[in-house]
């Protein structure tokens, strides 16, 4: 090869070289190959929630570094640093539209190579293979009931099968369940390439009569395959937002990484948290809204009753409200807020504990926004 050839292939190599570390470094990443790396997708049709809990949820790990990623850094190269990729909750097909064509070949190109992908609820949707409805074709799965897709949200049971437990073993011989909020009803598609399922719907999910009964029970809530050389898994409902079973996105991620599926500590292994499955009806969305207008008044039994009842009924936004009133003038409420943020050990809101637990003069407070610290930094 020419001298001037050479050098321009080594001054390229050199290039290369500096760019990645600072790419990594842009991505507010380290480059410790020891670490899990996973992406969660945080562009349009993302739930800004969602992301924040899903990463909140592979963070229980301390082997999993977790970051969101843009279509636009998709787009550059960038998904190539992580292990595997989440589509969290919000919209399927905005999503897909937000990733684009070249981008859903990148996706494609990575999974194949041997990364992981996984899909949450809307994600789920946008990994299947149903037929007129935008997704990537990924999964071989396909979603039944489309007219009834928003069929309802709630705390919903699930049981799982052998190969279910074989990655969940932790989970045998509980009742299981899990928030969900309008997610794919999956069944296997035409292809040869069969799915592995892991998980089936137990609740019947059917809120005044919106959606037809029997569509739900025994049909896939949880399911993972190849593709290529890399693994996919789905999920129908919401782990990253059900106190207990968060712990499932990290076991997730790691099972698509090819890595150990290591065990987690028993304050986050918590299925016996919920025993009851509990769908909103018109009524009980209209009441869950009464509840929450009762957090602004001025009678701290009142609000200390709402907050319990919203926590009863497993309000999904409601455990965010607690940071709010984390910081009200009365004592009493902020010791519920206090008590209610250990027990759905909701770590998005430790910046909120760590400045309460600095200015806070109860020693009770104090004491458990401490063990919150502790337990969840």
């Amino acid at each position: 090869m020419h001298f001037k050839n050479w050098l321009f292939v080594l001054v390229l190599f050199v290039v290369s070289c500096e760019q990645a570390p600072k790419d990594i470094a842009r991505l507010g990443m380290h480059s410790d190959k020891a670490m899990i790396k996973i992406a969660v997708f945080e562009g349009n049709g993302a739930g800004t929630v969602s992301v924040v809990e899903t990463i909140e949820a592979l963070r229980i790990d301390t082997g999993i570094l977790a970051k969101a990623i843009t279509a636009s850094q998709i787009q550059n190269g960038e998904l190539n640093y992580f292990d595997a990729l989440i589509i969290p909750g919000g919209s399927g097909s905005k999503q897909l539209n937000n990733i684009g064509v070249q981008g859903q070949k990148l996706i494609k190109d990575y999974i194949k190579s041997g990364k992981g992908i996984i899909g949450i609820c809307a994600g789920a949707y946008m990994l299947s293979s149903t037929e007129g409805y935008p997704n990537m074709k990924i999964a071989t799965s396909v979603h039944i009931d489309r007219a009834h897709y928003n069929r309802g949200r709630g705390l919903v049971e699930f049981e799982l099968v052998e190969e279910g437990l074989k990655i969940f073993p932790e989970l045998e011989n509980n009742s299981l369940l899990l928030q969900y909020y309008d997610g794919p009803v999956l069944v296997q598609g035409d292809s040869i390439n069969k799915y592995n399922e892991l998980g089936r719907f137990v609740t019947d999910i059917h809120p005044d009569n919106y959606a037809p009964m029997g569509i739900t029970p025994g049909r896939t809530f949880l399911l993972n395959q190849s593709y290529g050389e890399g693994k996919v898994f789905l999920m129908a409902g919401h782990p990253e937002s059900t106190p207990g079973m968060r712990w499932l996105v990290p076991r997730m991620a790691r099972w698509v990484t090819n890595n150990e599926l290591i065990s987690y500590a028993p304050h986050w292994v918590r299925p016996e948290l919920n025993d009851t499955a509990i769908l909103f009806t018109k009524a009980q969305r209209k009441y869950e809204k009464e509840l929450y207008w009762k957090l602004f008044g001025n009678n701290a039994e009142e609000i200390i009753d709402a907050m319990r009842i919203l926590n009863e009924l497993r309000s999904r936004p409601a455990v965010r409200y607690n940071m709010g009133l984390l910081r009200s003038e009365n004592v009493e409420v902020r010791l519920m807020a206090a008590k209610l943020l250990l027990d759905t050990e909701y770590t998005a809101a430790i910046d909120d504990v760590r400045v309460a637990l600095i200015k806070e003069t109860n020693e009770e407070i104090k004491s458990i926004l401490l063990q919150f610290v502790n337990n969840y930094n």
